[in-house]
């Protein structure tokens, strides 16, 4: 049995997995919480005892470690004692932090896809870039990698496989919904990083249709789903990192995933983006000053933290898969609805994070009892869904279901 907890990050999810990891402390054991800024990481601690979320007495210390130094990633492990790191940093960090849990032997979770600063929108499939390149080291080292354990990927990505383990005989198609039907008051935020955020939308949109790579241009490609609970809502096809791993898992099946816009952040996004303030190029002022145009527009708009207080509504996620069962014509979609509110009541954080933020600690837990322990590197379509969607039920992240028998909440105890 692993235990003993290393989180890198302090933003938005990392505030819920530090939340949800003092709920489970008796399982995960001691905690640690570390990013380039230690005063981060303590407040979070703070906001975790002034809620009372620790369910044992135990440890919980701040650090302070560059992430993007894979040797000090591994001075804090040995120093930590973890056995198991759960990465919510930026995305640039994944393949130091990998690395690290690689030369130490401890099992390692992150919630997207590794990024490159210098590069956008890279050819498919992209864990093929950087990931999977490390699948021998990992297996070499006995250690489980879990890649993108977060909601969209990671979730859905159970979900799939759900689908074809037990509704399905065949998939012909995968459609991943994503719906943000909240508010948060302000003129314009992104809910992540809006560099992060940003670099989703710049580049080609990417999926997976009729066997091969589809390219599109982000906006260009849209319909209207009528969902549980938020209604009728348009989203667009976009590029996303879990349709880079389900199609090496369904290849000769369609695999897109679609996000909700209204056209106010459309038309505000289209704005920076032919102004050329959504680079990553460096120019020069009047002054002679030199500053990155994307990392401007970071700085004058919202912490996305400080949207949690604020948040109302509820967000819709899950896969419309479609296939056959028994030689006939079959449909099923499964889903989640989470409430912003309710998010902040509980950790302080949005709902946008608390759905990336609570599946990686359930993954944490199935690795410290042994259920997803594999020792190898894998993407969760590659793991038994049952567990972690068991647990996600009683975290507060329930699966539904909608088909030809209506529309009822899973279990899976």
């Amino acid at each position: 049995m692993k235990r003993n907890l290393l989180i890198i990050g302090a933003g938005g999810v990392a505030q819920v997995v530090a939340h949800k990891a003092a709920q489970n402390n008796d399982v995960l054991g001691d905690l640690h919480i570390a990013s380039r800024t230690a005063a981060k990481c303590q407040a979070i601690i703070e906001s975790v005892h002034s809620k009372g979320a620790m369910k044992v007495p135990g440890v919980f210390k701040a650090h302070a470690v560059d992430a993007m130094d894979s040797a000090a990633v591994a001075r804090l492990i040995r120093d930590t004692g973890a056995q198991i790191v759960i990465n919510v940093g930026s995305s640039f960090v994944n393949m130091t932090v990998l690395q690290a849990c690689i030369d130490t032997g401890v099992a390692y979770m992150d919630t997207a896809i590794h990024e490159d600063p210098k590069k956008v929108c890279e050819t498919p499939p992209w864990y093929g870039n950087y990931e999977w390149k490390r699948r021998e080291g990992c297996k070499a080292a006995g250690v489980t990698a879990i890649l993108g354990v977060g909601f969209d990927p990671g979730v859905v990505n159970a979900y799939a496989r759900l689908a074809s383990d037990e509704y399905l005989d065949r998939v012909d198609s995968i459609d991943i919904v994503d719906i943000n039907a909240g508010s948060h008051g302000r003129w314009f935020s992104t809910n992540f990083d809006p560099e992060i955020n940003f670099r989703e939308f710049t580049g080609i949109v990417y999926s997976w249709q009729r066997g091969k790579w589809q390219e599109n241009k982000m906006f260009e490609v849209g319909q209207t789903f009528d969902l549980p609970v938020v209604g009728p809502q348009k989203a667009y096809l976009t590029g996303h990192d879990e349709v880079h791993s389900l199609s090496a898992r369904f290849p000769k099946a369609d695999v897109r995933f679609w996000m909700g816009f209204g056209d106010h952040y459309i038309n505000v996004f289209t704005v920076l983006k032919n102004l050329g303030l959504l680079s990553e190029k460096p120019v020069k002022t009047a002054e002679g000053l030199e500053v990155v145009p994307l990392k401007v527009v970071k700085a004058v708009l919202p912490d996305p933290a400080s949207l949690a207080p604020d948040y109302v509504g509820k967000t819709c996620i899950g896969d419309v898969v479609r296939g056959s069962k028994d030689g006939q014509p079959a449909e099923v979609f499964i889903y989640n609805v989470a409430d912003h509110k309710e998010a902040y009541e509980e950790v302080g954080s949005q709902g946008i994070s608390y759905t990336a933020g609570v599946p990686p600690v359930a993954a944490a837990m199935l690795i410290a009892n042994g259920t997803w322990d594999v020792g190898y590197m894998a993407n969760v379509e590659d793991l038994d869904p049952k567990p972690f969607l068991h647990l996600l039920n009683h975290m507060g992240l329930p699966t539904r279901i909608k088909d030809t028998d209506g529309d009822r909440a899973l279990n899976f105890g």
